[in-house]
């Protein structure tokens, strides 16, 4: 006896029938909000630097990017920055901070098996790729700028 077969219409209300629903307005809304705000601190934070601290104006950046940095790192060892993910999902990604929370992320969790084989080796597991694209990605960038002459 021949097994039934599924035709493509019965498989696609299956599937949307299994598949919950997005809440994409509250997403992207939360998204936009905390990524808007973490850029606004970066701004703030310039500002202060440069007109409060008086930091050198080619300095600013640089304080800015490792005060982020370091904020990113504390507020993953005390578990703050992954409940804000939670929330505001895509929102947390601007570039550093999400990195720095991708590093420190997996240096805690496997800094039970000691600073060399834990820490050291696998922070990388989750940063390595971003780190190995972002180089490919700025050579080819960088080949093509050179090629069009726009250098």
């Amino acid at each position: 006896m021949p097994s039934p077969t599924l035709k493509n219409k019965d498989y696609d209300y299956m599937v949307k029938k299994a598949t919950p629903n997005t809440k994409s307005a509250k997403n992207i809304s939360a998204a936009f909000l905390v990524g808007g705000a973490i850029c606004a601190l970066g701004e703030l934070m310039g500002y202060l630097y440069r007109e409060k601290v008086g930091l050198p104006e080619d300095i600013v950046p640089t304080a800015v990017s490792i005060t982020l940095v370091g904020l990113s790192i504390l507020l993953t060892a005390l578990n703050v920055y992954d409940n804000l993910a939670k929330f505001a999902g895509a929102g947390t990604l601007v570039p550093i901070t999400g990195f720095a929370n991708a590093m420190s992320s997996a240096a805690l969790e496997f800094k039970s098996e000691g600073l060399v084989l834990g820490v050291g080796a696998k922070m990388f597991i989750i940063a390595g790729p971003v780190i190995v694209y972002g180089v490919v990605a700025s050579v080819l960038y960088g080949l093509v700028i050179f090629a069009l002459g726009l250098y």
